[in-house]
């Protein structure tokens, strides 16, 4: 099954390092990222741990909640966060996943069918607070995920469901936004009476 933009999250329970959980009632009313790693003492995702738990309170302020997934069992997850306290100094304060049965991996189609099916693909997915996936990305094994990116897109997407306009190329909070061409220049008035720079009649930039 592959998840496409727009869809629901496949809802699930599943034991995870912070007690079972249903997925939907887990998320609540909260925007989330589900991310998955190959398993557990990887390298590579240790690092990826180490960061998200130190990043915490950014993904709180932003009323997001995070949760990984491993395809090994709770009893390898506590020795693996062990470790990852020691060589990242952030303890993991958010949940994993015990994914040993590859339940939520195959339906949240992280298991690629021309690789080790053994092990789940290196995805993420944002799911906002109707339990719809904004955003998906796979990464190799060999590349660390950039979770100022992941950050950067909840920051746009929130945004962007706030008003009717779109963030540019390299798009940073603060930055100019794009009124979307479904608004017309009468409703921009309305939406936006602080004005804006149109460079086209389609390329209108506004401050939000």
């Amino acid at each position: 099954m592959s998840i496409q933009l727009g869809q629901t999250a496949p809802d699930f329970t599943a034991q995870t390092s912070q007690g079972e959980i249903s997925f939907h009632e887990w998320l609540g009313n909260s925007w989330g990222v589900l991310f998955s790693h190959p398993k557990d003492y990887t390298p590579v995702c240790t690092t990826e741990l180490g960061e998200t738990a130190r990043l915490k309170p950014e993904f709180d302020k932003r009323g997001v909640k995070v949760i990984g997934l491993s395809v090994d069992q709770l009893t390898n997850h506590a020795g693996w966060e062990a470790d990852i306290k020691e060589t990242q100094g952030t303890a993991v304060n958010f949940p994993i996943i015990a994914d040993h049965d590859r339940k939520v991996s195959t339906l949240y189609g992280m298991i690629h069918p021309e690789a080790d099916p053994s092990v789940t693909v290196r995805v993420v997915y944002v799911i906002d607070p109707n339990k719809k996936v904004r955003l998906s990305l796979t990464y190799p094994p060999s590349t660390g995920r950039n979770f100022a990116e992941i950050l950067r897109v909840i920051d746009s997407l929130q945004l962007t469901d706030k008003h009717k306009v779109a963030t540019p190329v390299n798009w940073q909070p603060g930055d100019k936004a794009i009124i979307v061409p479904s608004v017309s220049d009468a409703d921009a008035k309305e939406r936006f009476p602080q004005g804006w720079e149109a460079q086209k009649p389609y390329l209108r930039w506004v401050k939000v």
